[in-house]
């Protein structure tokens, strides 16, 4: 399973703006990684959204990307993490906005307890996850742990911006997830 736990903290909170948290510990008893086929696409219809997914690393910063804000509409895979169908959380990362257009996440904060999400993989095999919760917090408050800490389980994680656009600081002042469960 691919992993990079030491930046995990650093990588979330960059990617959303704000401070330096503790990055998540590592897991005290490491469970052999369980082989799945690189995702290639998510579907939400609930929000009608899908996109092709391309891999998100960490930038020289120790930054996690993001996908390239001129294409809004393209949503990405934290590489480093689990993929989908792994153990733990498979993070996928979208705009709300980018290029006076909708992103792929614009409505990621309408989806609700029970709406599906499906990410296809290169294997022409896909998983779908039930979405549990969804939550809208300042990024200040950004649950790291929850987001990009190892689990037993089989989850999912979308983040995107969300809230008021601070026009001084050039994003927006709150991060919006969705968490899922798979099916």
């Amino acid at each position: 399973m691919r992993r990079l736990l030491p930046t995990l903290g650093l990588a979330t909170m960059l990617v959303v703006g704000c401070g330096q948290p503790e990055p998540p510990a590592p897991p005290s008893h490491p469970v052999a990684p369980v082989e799945v086929a690189d995702p290639v696409a998510v579907t939400i219809p609930a929000i009608g959204a899908h996109s092709s997914l391309i891999p998100l690393g960490v930038d020289p910063d120790g930054a996690a990307e993001v996908p390239p804000v001129h294409t809004p509409e393209q949503a990405g895979w934290y590489e480093p993490g689990p993929e989908p169908g792994q153990p733990g959380p498979a993070v996928l990362l979208g705009h709300v906005n980018g290029a006076g257009r909708p992103g792929i996440f614009a409505r990621l904060h309408e989806l609700r307890p029970g709406d599906d999400v499906t990410v296809d993989r290169a294997d022409h095999t896909s998983i779908t996850y039930r979405i549990t919760r969804v939550e809208q917090l300042p990024k200040h408050d950004f649950p790291t742990a929850a987001v990009f800490g190892d689990q037993p389980e089989t989850v999912i994680r979308l983040v995107t911006c969300g809230g008021t656009f601070d026009r001084t600081a050039g994003s927006y002042i709150d991060s919006v997830i969705a968490y899922g469960e798979a099916t």
